[in-house]
């Protein structure tokens, strides 16, 4: 909606944040629950596909949970359209997140949105009840290699139930893979599954709508003048925001794109104070501190799942007194990194601005401002 000098964005407000950090909470979902999600899932990705609308970037960053447990699909930046498609009638874009894409995106010779989404449900379910990704590397090539093949093995904790279907989905080969109307025949899928009730269309009379948006100084919007420090402009704020950024979808020759989580908080301390506070709370932890200016290197003594846990941290002046600290993955596991965070978190309490409005501020601050998620 927008009036002659204003623009307003309208979102559903869902307050129980993403699924993966119920991932991140637990380790990983009992198959009573991760079935619950991922029926909900089925649900809504094959409504969208019934509207010729596909997401292509299906995630656990992706999924957002509200108060009663409802599973809601966020992010549709990457969706695609029947327009979109070409003369095979395929969509040719090679998008979304490398972990979660089906072989043929990768392949680059076309491909139908519903099974290539439906392959990125497969995986998902497999994160919700292993707590890590099926297909995981960090050299780029490698990862591709394994997605191709579906190289890949279940936990000795998955029910055979589980195994089958999920064997069914990441199916490397679209042509063979499950749909979702065969899902709906899944013994393992339909146990305890509800058919989901769509409201009826409602005309909306927008005359009030209108009114309350229009220019008269009745209902003008007034800005509020706070006293928080001066923002980064809007442009550079917008490239802070990954869902926005579409540099990561592009691989120039002789560079291998790799997958990072980054996490942001916000100081009003001095930099130097930022530093040091970053590295007596680093210590205790069990990691190395490197300084070099207002960048550091948090090296992890302890071997991980994927090796020694690597975090590069930098300070960036925002306004006079005004600081954003960012913490970017740079090697080890993801789900150990945003463990680390959390404690050491709690050592940088603070230096953390919090603003009036909420009185608090998450642990985990990512892109535009909802709670980090696997990638």
């Amino acid at each position: 909606m927008a009036s002659k000098t204003r623009i307003y964005i309208v979102l559903e407000y869902v307050n129980g944040g993403e699924l993966f950090d119920k991932i991140v909470h637990q380790t990983r979902l009992k198959e009573d629950e991760a079935r619950k999600y991922f029926q909900q899932l089925i649900d809504a990705v094959d409504y969208c596909h019934s509207r010729n609308v596909y997401h292509r970037d299906l995630k656990p960053e992706n999924l957002l949970v509200d108060a009663n447990g409802n599973l809601k699909i966020s992010d549709f930046g990457l969706s695609a359209l029947p327009q979109q498609c070409r003369a095979d009638g395929l969509l040719h874009t090679t998008c979304g997140t490398p972990n979660y894409v089906a072989p043929e995106v990768i392949n680059d010779k076309g491909y139908h949105g519903a099974t290539a989404d439906l392959w990125s449900c497969g995986v998902i379910l497999y994160v919700l009840m292993a707590g890590y990704l099926p297909f995981d590397e960090s050299n780029l090539m490698t990862l591709y290699r394994k997605i191709h093949k579906a190289e890949f093995t279940c936990p000795s904790w998955f029910s055979p139930g589980a195994r089958r279907l999920i064997m069914k989905i990441l199916n490397p080969n679209p042509k063979t893979r499950i749909t979702a109307a065969q899902m709906y025949k899944n013994e393992w899928f339909r146990k305890g599954y509800t058919p989901p009730k769509f409201d009826e269309e409602v005309r909306i009379n927008l005359d009030d709508v209108d009114a309350v948006f229009s220019e008269s100084t009745e209902y003008m919007v007034t800005e509020e003048r706070d006293s928080k420090p001066a923002p980064m402009n809007a442009f550079e704020l917008i490239s802070l925001s990954r869902g926005l950024n579409l540099s990561g979808l592009f691989e120039t020759r002789g560079q291998q794109a790799r997958p990072e989580k980054e996490t942001r908080f916000t100081s009003t301390k001095p930099a130097k104070q930022i530093i040091s506070t970053i590295e007596e709370a680093a210590k205790p932890l069990g990691f190395n501190v490197q300084k070099r200016d207002y960048k550091m290197k948090l090296q992890g003594d302890k071997h991980g799942r994927k090796g020694h846990l690597s975090v590069a941290t930098e300070v960036f002046e925002v306004a006079p007194s005004l600081f954003m600290v960012e913490l970017r993955k740079k090697g080890g596991d993801t789900l150990e990194y945003h463990n680390f965070y959390r404690s050491l978190f709690k050592g940088l309490e603070d230096i953390v601005w919090r603003s009036e409005a909420d009185g608090k501020t998450s642990p985990l601050e990512t892109r535009s401002g909802k709670s980090s998620p696997v990638k």
